[in-house]
């Protein structure tokens, strides 16, 4: 690694620790004043009595009951969990990331906020409502190519070990169980690693990667406020900032992934949007969103940002057994700036059994105007041109891709995954080369 991308590891790496140690001293002020043997009555996930009091303790006590109780322990609940509200879950996790059909732009309106964290148990004995936790993921390869195994994603730099992800998140969860007052949440994200080049939004720091290309990076990926209206329908949730792109079965940072690497669709698509997502229940099958946002993977104050429309609408049969989610999400004229795709989305779950299910999603993106290679027109920084017809000085660029993921439980801790991709980068615009992909993997995940 160059000294300046020494330089810049050791100033984000400060950053985050800043990060860690401002957001500690926060939540560690919010734990409740009260007997050191009474439990507190509104939080569902506070430590039981045996926990040790020390912070290194505490810390070491969750991960000790977390990985080798025989009946895998954890913080014993202080009171009952909230009733969920709306159709029971169609999954069970552990061990799969999710118990939800998922869909992007807002928490699962009705579904309580049961997690407990590590970090915060440590912290402040789990006893608040904003909570602090994250990751480290670091990768090994080994592949036949030389420097890069792109478009593949995440272990994208071939023949080496790297750290792929040092995330951070604070955050607090709208209570949208109830539906007596309006509750309002946050989310605070801080990414360090090689990922961080997936995630860039141009003017969130994006000269690190658009223009000095670093192989580590930093990027501040989510910040946005929900406020949750209950008044609304079954509920509505408004999220205000830079948010997570609406539709897609990946649209998630590890470990809120099947997978640990990425399909060919995620290492191309949007991946997040600033701007104002409203999500509404409208009844235990039925959800709808509308918003509006500054485009795909730009910031209001960018040249690139537009104003740019959302819709979406996802139904889930009364047996809970599919789910129907499609989006059309960053449209406006579709003239050829960053990232500014046009992008129409359907993703649809499918539970076969108790043990089996699948997600697959289909999509098909474009931008006009795009410059084509060799000709006189400059490509937007860290854009491709694409590969119009001779003479053509700017063209339409279209992608088509498919992916499908098929996963199998084999006990509360162990599943397998199997992801099928397909991708047809019709121009080049987006990795560079007019041509088909596909790509096949299977995962144990424990």
């Amino acid at each position: 690694m160059h000294s300046n991308q020494t330089s810049h590891c050791s100033r984000s790496c400060f950053h985050l620790l800043v990060f860690v140690l401002f957001l500690s001293c926060i939540l560690r002020a919010q734990q409740p004043s009260q007997p050191a043997n009474q439990k507190p009555s509104s939080l569902p996930d506070a430590p039981n009595p045996a926990t040790p009091k020390n912070f290194f303790s505490r810390w070491a006590h969750f991960y000790r009951n977390d990985w080798f109780s025989p009946t895998a322990t954890t913080p014993t609940p202080a009171t009952s969990t909230p009733p969920r509200r709306g159709l029971p879950s169609p999954l069970d996790s552990p061990p799969f990331p999710n118990s939800d059909w998922s869909y992007g732009g807002s928490p699962v309106i009705g579904e309580p906020d049961t997690n407990t964290y590590p970090l915060m148990t440590a912290i402040n004995n789990a006893t608040s409502r904003s909570k602090l936790y994250g990751w480290l993921d670091p990768s090994v390869n080994f592949s036949t190519s030389t420097h890069t195994n792109a478009p593949e994603a995440n272990d994208v730099y071939s023949n080496r070990l790297e750290l792929n992800q040092f995330v951070l998140y604070a955050e607090r969860l709208p209570d949208s169980v109830q539906r007596d007052r309006v509750d309002w949440g946050y989310h605070l994200t801080a990414l360090f690693g090689t990922d961080y080049r997936f995630t860039t939004g141009k003017g969130y720091g994006s000269g690190q990667w658009v223009i000095d290309h670093h192989q580590y990076g930093f990027d501040p990926t989510l910040e946005y406020l929900d406020i949750y209206l209950p008044q609304v329908a079954q509920g509505m949730n408004i999220r205000i900032g830079r948010f997570i792109s609406v539709p897609g079965i990946e649209a998630q940072l590890a470990p809120q992934n099947y997978i640990f690497s990425h399909s060919l669709l995620y290492a191309i698509d949007p991946f997040t949007d600033t701007g104002v997502m409203a999500t509404v229940k409208l009844n235990d099958q039925w959800l709808i969103q509308l918003g509006i946002t500054a485009g795909q993977d730009v910031a209001p104050w960018t040249s690139d940002a537009k104003p740019s429309g959302t819709f979406c609408l996802s139904y889930t049969t009364q047996a809970v057994n599919d789910n129907f989610y499609v989006c059309a999400n960053g449209i406006n004229n579709g003239k050829y700036a960053y990232n500014n795709l046009q992008q129409y989305d359907t993703t649809w779950y499918h539970k076969f059994s108790k043990t089996i299910h699948m997600a697959t999603e289909t999509w098909y993106m474009y931008q006009r105007g795009v410059p084509a290679i060799g000709g006189s027109i400059q490509p937007e920084p860290g854009a491709n041109p694409a590969y119009c017809l001779p003479g053509e000085q700017r063209c339409t660029a279209p992608e088509y891709a498919a992916v499908n993921f098929l996963q199998k439980k084999l006990s509360t801790h162990d599943f397998l995954s199997f992801r099928s991709d397909f991708l047809d980068d019709k121009k080049g615009q987006r990795t560079g080369y007019a041509t088909k992909y596909t790509e096949n993997t299977i995962m144990w995940c424990h």
